[in-house]
């Protein structure tokens, strides 16, 4: 055991994920996360390519696949809920429009904390109020008025990161709005949905169902162009107003879903953004998943994203004998490519749909469009880690 004591703010996906690797190459962990439990629902996650292996190596495949949602592929529809096109989640081996292995967020966040909570401290209700580094170490201030002292610190508290506010400046600096807003919630499956997404689009707004893994209900999903964003990321009633709004005179199923509105216990809104940061980490302290690079929903690797970002962040430190420029630098280096490819892939898809002020991509042919494509699925081979501890699957 190293006995190298990491502190991991966030405990949604991205961070579970990395408390698992570090324990595993064994470090002492603590993860704190803000809300005063797992935070339930949220938008369907897929994992394809290389993000699936990491959850095999993490020895979480069946339960993962237990909890998946079992989507079989998704039609697209007009106003009349005719079908236009369709996809089936076998398509492309599985890494298609709908990934053979889909599962909502906190369905994810709950396999992955199940795994880990019996080897890692979970400290809910709590936030990380203030630290400060030296060349030995991070002192870490918590709200609740607790102090501690940590060998590294890693913020995985996602877009809106408190640390990497903290540490590395204004949210301004590093994220960048797309033009776009998603809000997802579940609603009562009474629209005989089984298992195939139905998706509506119609000039730039859109509208979806999707089925999820308690068939009694199902996940509604909008997405509308907003350049014009100002609603607090807090402010649930003020984003509520937002979408009745922006979705006012939309079609097919759209009424029905925003008449369970108010009744629904999982809520989300927010803009569709990307984090772009020269570097990831500042002396003992790193980012991780969206509070790093966030490619947004758009891209649909967020969740391969911190997963792969996980297994590779805690194996360079590892393989570093902890050394936090040496580790972060690893890190960085085998990363980058995967997350810019990652982030073009969001940055196209948002193009693709027509939304005003949205930055053009790159002018590709078949054979670089398929190349990026490869590039953010897959990303370089994994690596293996071979000569950096490995105490095994955790039990949990």
């Amino acid at each position: 055991m190293s006995g190298t004591r990491v502190l991991v703010a966030g405990a949604s996906i991205a961070g579970p994920a990395l408390a698992h690797w570090l324990r595993r190459r064994g470090a002492e962990v603590t993860v704190v996360e803000r809300a005063p439990g797992l935070r339930p629902g949220g938008q369907a996650v897929d994992a394809r390519g290389v993000a699936r292996e990491v959850i095999r190596r993490m020895g979480l495949d069946a339960e993962v696949r237990a909890a998946r949602t079992d989507t079989a592929g998704a039609h697209t529809v007009d106003a009349d809920g005719t079908v236009l096109e369709t996809f089936r989640a076998d398509d492309d081996g599985g890494d298609g429009f709908i990934a053979e292995i889909e599962i909502l967020r906190g369905d994810l966040s709950r396999v992955l904390h199940d795994d880990t909570r019996d080897g890692v401290e979970y400290v809910f209700g709590d936030r990380i109020a203030g630290l400060t580094q030296d060349a030995d170490g991070v002192d870490v201030v918590f709200e609740s008025g607790g102090r501690r002292r940590f060998d590294l610190v890693i913020g995985a508290d996602g877009l809106h990161s408190g640390l990497r506010s903290m540490v590395f400046g204004p949210h301004e600096r590093f994220v960048r709005h797309l033009g776009l807003v998603l809000a997802f919630y579940s609603v009562p499956n009474e629209f005989g949905l089984d298992r195939w997404l139905l998706d509506h689009q119609d000039s730039g707004r859109g509208a979806a169902l999707r089925p999820i893994q308690d068939a009694t209900r199902a996940m509604a999903t909008f997405s509308f162009p907003a350049a014009d964003f100002a609603v607090d990321h807090r402010d649930l009633e003020g984003q509520k107003r937002l979408l009745r709004e922006r979705a006012e005179g939309l079609g097919w199923l759209a009424p029905r879903m925003l008449a369970h509105l108010d009744d629904t216990p999982d809520f989300y809104l927010d803009q569709v953004a990307q984090v772009v940061m020269d570097r990831w980490s500042s002396g003992r302290v790193g980012l991780l998943g969206d509070a790093a690079f966030s490619a947004s929903p758009m891209s649909g690797q967020g969740t391969g994203m911190a997963l792969v970002g996980a297994y590779v962040l805690a194996g360079e430190l590892a393989a570093a004998g902890w050394d936090p420029d040496a580790g972060f630098a690893g890190y960085e280096a085998r990363l980058r490519s995967f997350v810019e490819a990652n982030q073009e892939i969001g940055r196209m898809h948002v193009h693709s749909l027509g939304i005003p002020g949205a930055e053009p991509g790159p002018e590709l042919d078949a054979d670089g469009f398929a190349a990026l494509i490869d590039r953010a699925i897959n990303g370089d081979e994994l690596p293996d880690y071979a000569g950096v501890p490995d105490s095994g699957a955790l039990v949990g």
